[in-house]
């Protein structure tokens, strides 16, 4: 069964009210776990979502597409550049 770990940043832990979780039953996809975490974390999750970004196994993801690693960071919106 695969599995991941979600880990959360800032405002994203915030709205999740932890920093890190385990979900043994993962979406496929990151549209799915935007949708999914929207669900379980209301409308704070999703303002974070809108305008923030997925790291998968380090690699920066803002697009949909298939969930290939075993770590997934959410990241909110960062200031400065």
């Amino acid at each position: 069964m695969p599995q991941i770990t979600v880990r959360y940043f800032a405002a994203a832990a915030e709205a999740a009210g932890r920093d890190e979780e385990r979900w043994d039953a993962p979406p496929a996809t990151l549209d799915a776990l935007r949708d999914e975490l929207g669900r379980r974390y209301g409308d704070p999750m999703r303002k974070v979502l809108r305008s923030g970004s997925f790291l998968v196994d380090g690699t920066v993801r803002r697009d949909d597409g298939e969930i290939r690693g075993a770590l997934v960071d959410v990241l909110p919106p960062f200031a400065g550049g």
